[in-house]
């Protein structure tokens, strides 16, 4: 148990200190509303009227959003090879061509089907 006491000596500073800034910003901070503070943000323009029930997302936002999650995901799978290439040496060299050869292979698939088109 003690090889684990820094990381959760480290894990309760680092909430603490969330909790903290949160707590003493409701106090500390101003309290001047107005319409323009109160309405939502949309990167500098005009934000438009949104229906009652929160309105939808277009399906492109979400296919988005997946496509970079999964080819974010394959950097968690170069981390071990990365770490242990010396002891693979040319099987785990070809293994990650194999794997970065279907990912590129992929990518290649979905631009070609125009799923990094944001029109």
């Amino acid at each position: 148990m003690e090889l684990y006491t820094p990381i959760l000596v480290l894990a309760a500073l680092a909430t603490g200190f969330a909790v903290f800034s949160v707590v003493i910003s409701a106090f500390t901070g101003p309290k001047r509303y107005n319409r323009a503070k109160l309405d939502s943000y949309e990167c500098g323009i005009e934000p438009t009227p949104q229906p009652v029930g929160g309105g939808r997302f277009p399906v492109k936002y979400f296919i988005t959003a997946m496509l970079f999650i999964v080819f974010d995901i394959e950097i968690i799978f170069l981390y071990p090879w990365a770490v242990h290439f010396e002891a693979m040496r040319l099987f785990g060299l070809v293994e990650m061509v194999l794997f970065i050869v279907t990912v590129f292979i992929a990518y290649a698939y979905v631009w070609r089907r125009g799923g990094l088109d944001w029109d």
